[in-house]
């Protein structure tokens, strides 16, 4: 599996009980604190590898600093953090390269590996599968209203948290369901983007349920303001004509559906005879904010309905 279908990772069969899953990610920091930005961006870069049904086991750094005008300390304290999650992770750190940057940026690349024949992709969903998410959304405008100093301590601490967990727990009960069509993580092209590539050139749509979306409520005043992160204008842009939006789904949620989001949850879809138990899974497993939020549909083909 390479770049055709803009699934998560890559994945090279190795031999036929073993794969390899790779994958890279890496971005400047979008908390204050340098320790946090280290966890966040080690579990966004890992996140690929759950999403593909995978277990991730190395690791290599990817470091842009700016030596010249930062503290070496930010960079040490960055590095912490992302080795701490990593070890969280049980990934091994083998190594990794450095740049002098204008702009601090770090990341990961990540090899993992899964059986060829449990590799989940982002497309294979099927009619009567039902949708779960795992995480809430909302966090790119959250971090969007910090720059301007608008979020309580509150409200960006469960962001924060939100942002660092691992899916590794997710990933470890969706594999143990046997009827997993597709999944796929939901990151910067926002839910609806992410959906819109599980659907597109099949012959399936789906119903999304608005009301039953976990998101941080909180953010509904930020929406109504227009503090919006600008790739969420793009996602809609590029994305809407895959979309109807229902009289039942509220204006503001919409604009929610489309937030990028760093580190997001997994999008998964499965039959519906198993998406309770998976459901009751996940809260088991302290993943509180796991709900069942659509169904995958025979028609509208390639069309998703928000009602």
């Amino acid at each position: 599996m390479g770049i055709e279908h803009a699934d998560d990772a890559g994945v090279y069969r190795l031999r036929d009980d073993l794969a390899i899953i790779q994958t890279l990610d890496f971005f400047t920091p979008i908390v204050d604190d340098p320790y946090t930005f280290g966890q966040v961006s080690v579990a966004n870069s890992l996140s690929d590898v759950y999403a593909m049904g995978g277990v991730p086991v190395t690791a290599m750094n990817i470091i842009c600093f700016p030596v010249n005008t930062m503290e070496i300390a930010i960079l040490h304290e960055v590095l912490l953090g992302g080795l701490d999650k990593m070890r969280e992770a049980e990934v091994l750190l083998v190594g990794g390269h450095s740049v002098e940057d204008d702009e601090l940026k770090y990341g990961i690349s990540v090899t993992g590996t899964v059986h060829p024949q449990k590799v989940l992709l982002n497309r294979g969903a099927r009619a009567g599968d039902v949708l779960v998410l795992t995480k809430p959304l909302g966090t790119g405008i959250i971090n969007t209203a910090l720059k301007g100093n608008m979020v309580s301590d509150e409200l960006a601490e469960k962001s924060v948290r939100c942002m660092a967990r691992l899916n590794k727990k997710a990933a470890e009960v969706m594999t143990q369901c046997a009827t997993v069509h597709a999944c796929t993580d939901v990151t910067g092209f926002g839910l609806l983007g992410h959906a819109a590539e599980m659907i597109e050139g099949s012959d399936v749509g789906m119903v999304i349920h608005s009301a039953s979306v976990p998101v941080f409520h909180e953010i509904r005043e930020f929406v109504e303001m227009g503090i919006i992160p600008g790739g969420l204008n793009r996602n809609r842009k590029y994305r809407m004509p895959m979309v109807d939006v229902g009289s039942a789904c509220a204006a503001w949620l919409v604009d929610v559906f489309f937030d990028p989001q760093t580190s997001g949850g997994l999008l998964i879809s499965l039959s519906a005879d198993e998406a309770d138990s998976l459901v009751e899974g996940m809260h088991d497993a302290g993943i509180d904010e796991a709900a069942i939020i659509g169904e995958v549909v025979k028609e509208p083909a390639g069309k998703i309905i928000l009602s």
